[in-house]
């Protein structure tokens, strides 16, 4: 059921049932209207990416390490958008009960309004702020507790391949200045 959680390994490994209405880590925007439109930005993102992806491959102008980059945030995005997009269409409401697989009753979204299910819970340690912390003094807090899943993974390696190797990425090789002899 949504919220229900079973630990697999330890204190730290868990099979949580979230499901997300807009964003990552549960940011939504706009209601109904911001779903579709968060929706349709996000599949014209994928193929702007997909089509750069394709043409820069194809001209082998592209560093294999930004074309696995790429490759991950686009996997990513299209396993978030297919949940989006279905979700809703083939379960209805997991609220109070397990949700079923195409319900008599129908579903309870429609298309490009589904939820995205995360499902990967990593709280790797707990603790509390110090007492002298100028914000949050004392307050207990949990060191990586978002809910996460597959397409968040692939999208974050992605992000992060990125963004350690960007500078290989975009320096163009200098060309050695021919030698003037006199």
């Amino acid at each position: 059921m949504l919220g229900e959680s079973i630990q697999v390994a330890g204190h730290w490994c868990y099979l949580t049932f979230v499901e997300n209405n807009g964003m990552a880590f549960g940011m939504e925007f706009g209601g109904e209207f911001g779903k579709l439109f968060l929706s349709l930005f996000r599949i014209v993102v994928v193929g702007t990416m997909c089509y750069y992806l394709l043409k820069a491959s194809k001209e082998k102008k592209l560093h294999p390490r930004l074309q696995v980059s790429f490759s991950l945030i686009i996997a990513g995005a299209i396993g978030n958008i297919i949940d989006s997009a279905f979700y809703g269409l083939i379960f209805n409401d997991s609220f109070g009960q397990v949700a079923s697989l195409f319900p008599t009753e129908g579903a309870y979204g429609t298309f490009l309004h589904g939820r995205v299910v995360d499902m990967f819970y990593f709280p790797l340690f707990e603790g509390h702020f110090p007492s002298w912390s100028p914000v949050y003094a004392g307050e207990e807090f949990i060191f990586f507790s978002p809910v996460f899943n597959v397409a968040d993974f692939s999208i974050s390696i992605g992000a992060v391949i990125f963004l350690f190797y960007q500078k290989h990425f975009f320096t163009e090789k200098k060309k050695e200045d021919p030698v003037v002899e006199a």
